[in-house]
């Protein structure tokens, strides 16, 4: 019995050492990690969306390792990478920072200790929340019109959009993303809301702005930008009678060849940023005059529509390469 139980703990010990050798290796002398959520790490399950993520990493993990760099694909909190042995550490689908922000917050200060991260860390604090919108605004570039009120603010909705004017307007989180407690808010739905906004500015700063009619009918462009140059866009439309865009929400995804107009506007949006983003997608649609502003601009985990258009994954890895060869 005492060989037996010998045995089946050296087995077990072979197994951890096994599993710590895989670790170990998969964590060291890396160049590139692409960062995902856990979720979609190594999924049990593939459906539509999740493969949209599978394809997006694929792409880019081409163009990197086609440079010569070796690449890895991990989630942003796993506990067994060390950060230090990876060169550099590329933002995609790490879309669920902001139900954790606290724990990514605090996770992205130990990381940029340990490795360079793309997009660099201080854009990265400055673009999770939307009061970038209004830096943006003082350099330039016209934003759809926002206000924004802090955490604790006393006050009713209603007055708040009375206080705006107009007759319809979006409310929203400042720190959100895929649509998280956005809500279309018009001059009779507004005592309807009032619960939900003032649990939600107990908790967070919240943001108004008016609704951007043609959103409705022409929907909103998204251009994407890698290092400093257009590559290509897309445009999105949401479904009949709801004015979100996102796939999430039954939008429809379409090619598009954006005007000299849009990509200036687009390169001119990134080029307002401080430092100059990698990467970036700029969100557009017409206000209610009919003129282009910014919507969003996304610079930490965007959809940056590599399916759609393949080739530009090589100026992005090229623009990495470059980060890592220079230095």
């Amino acid at each position: 019995r005492m060989s037996s139980v010998v045995c089946r703990l050296s087995y077990v010990i072979c197994r951890m050492s096994s599993v710590v050798g895989r670790i170990y290796i998969r964590t060291m002398n890396t160049d590139v990690t692409i960062l995902t959520e856990a979720q979609y790490v190594d999924p049990d399950h593939v459906d539509w969306y999740v493969q949209q993520i599978l394809t997006e990493d694929e792409i880019l993990k081409e163009a990197l390792e086609a440079k010569g760099l070796s690449v890895q694909r991990t989630a942003w909190d796993d506990a067994s990478v060390d950060w230090s042995q990876t060169k550099c550490a590329v933002f995609r689908a790490t879309w669920d920072y902001f139900h954790r922000f606290e724990e990514f917050s605090s996770w992205l200060k130990s990381t940029a200790s340990k490795t360079r991260l793309i997009n660099p860390p201080s854009i990265i604090h400055w673009n999770i929340d939307k009061h970038y919108l209004l830096d943006l605004q003082k350099r330039g570039i016209p934003i759809v019109p926002s206000d924004i009120r802090r955490k604790g603010t006393s006050g009713s909705l209603q007055k708040w959009c009375e206080s705006y004017g107009g007759d319809k307007w979006v409310l929203k989180p400042t720190i959100s993303g895929g649509a998280r407690h956005t809500y279309l808010i018009n001059s009779e739905s507004v005592e309807e809301h009032e619960k939900v906004f003032a649990e939600l500015i107990s908790q967070e700063d919240m943001m108004l702005q008016p609704f951007m009619e043609h959103i409705m009918t022409e929907g909103e462009v998204s251009l994407m930008v890698m290092d400093g140059k257009f590559t290509h866009a897309i445009k999105k439309i949401g479904k009949e009678g709801d004015f979100r865009v996102q796939d999430d929400f039954g939008g429809s995804v379409h090619t598009y060849e954006p005007s000299a107009e849009e990509i200036a506007f687009a390169e001119k949006a990134v080029s307002a940023c401080d430092p100059r983003p990698m990467y970036a997608r700029v969100d557009i649609l017409k206000d209610n005059s009919g003129k282009w502003v910014l919507g969003e601009l996304e610079l930490i985990e965007p959809e940056l529509w590599f399916r759609e258009h393949p080739a530009a994954a090589e100026p992005l890895s090229n623009g990495i390469h470059r980060i890592l060869t220079e230095g």
